[in-house]
């Protein structure tokens, strides 16, 4: 099934979104330099039953905007001016690292009265109990390695296969293809500069979800490879404790994107999931 390519301006910004398949809607985040990218592997299988929307975030995937705030908080409010644009009354999202702590803020949403946000599909998601990281971004939200950053990543074309191989559990997997499209996003011009707004708002946003998280009682599944190096596996049962109706799935040998590494799997896991949450549609 071909996804085909819209844009959409949400608050002033052009959000660029991929479409398949009809039925109840779901809304696909990927990680902070993923984006419509990360779920390459999945809407196929997912828009056999849904109508699917993966999105690029302002500033981020293929965007085309240059020095915009691109923090979770700022992205939440461009997917609630998209959700309404589109009219939606009910729908579930489906998010990745950074756009799964973005899906459980948007759960966390008032639409005129109540959430709107049927059901959540989280893997491994940013969350305020996990460490991995937090130091690398506290080093790059400072002034020193905002510049450093500015500097490198532009010509970070060499390390572009070596990072992403560190992000699944069996590096062999990774495809020339992967680091091809991940390379598209990297370098794009003005994303060092967009990044930046994202880190350097990163921990006062992981920290606002603490007490929402409690409050998101909705089904959510969680979805974890054992082997992820990013956001810590430890922290998934800290995180399903924390919500209400939370189910956790753990994928053997896989690293932080399970959606490329085991799709056949992560997809099974998500349709028996999503069969659950919308028996009667």
């Amino acid at each position: 099934m071909q996804a085909n390519e819209s844009w959409i301006e949400t608050n002033r910004q052009r959000m660029r979104f991929l479409h398949a398949g009809s039925g109840p809607p779901l809304l696909l985040l990927g990680g902070l330099l993923g984006g419509s990218l990360c779920w390459r592997h999945n809407i196929r299988a997912l828009a056999a039953g849904y109508n699917v929307y993966a999105v690029d975030l302002p500033g981020l995937g293929l965007s085309r905007d240059i020095g915009i705030d691109c923090s979770m908080s700022q992205q939440v409010q461009h997917l609630v001016g998209f959700a309404t644009q589109m009219g939606w009354k009910e729908f579930s999202v489906v998010g990745s690292s950074f756009g799964g702590a973005i899906a459980m803020l948007l759960a966390g949403q008032n639409f005129g009265g109540a959430s709107r946000v049927r059901s959540l599909l989280l893997s491994s998601p940013v969350n305020p109990w996990s460490d991995f990281g937090r130091r690398r971004i506290r080093h790059l939200s400072s002034r020193l390695g905002g510049c450093l950053l500015r500097a490198v990543l532009p010509i970070s074309h060499p390390v572009h296969g070596i990072a992403l191989r560190r992000m699944y559990g069996d590096p062999m997997r990774v495809s020339q293809d992967a680091i091809k499209g991940y390379r598209a996003i990297i370098l794009r011009p003005g994303r060092a500069r967009n990044i930046l707004t994202a880190l350097r708002k990163w921990q006062q946003d992981v920290n606002s979800l603490e007490p929402i998280i409690p409050q998101l009682d909705i089904p959510v599944l969680l979805i974890w490879g054992t082997h992820d190096r990013a956001v810590d596996p430890r922290s998934a049962t800290i995180l399903k404790e924390r919500l209400p109706q939370a189910d956790l799935k753990l994928i053997p040998g896989a690293g932080h994107l399970p959606f490329e590494e085991a799709p056949e799997e992560f997809n099974q896991l998500s349709l028996e999931f999503l069969a659950k949450v919308h028996p009667r549609w």
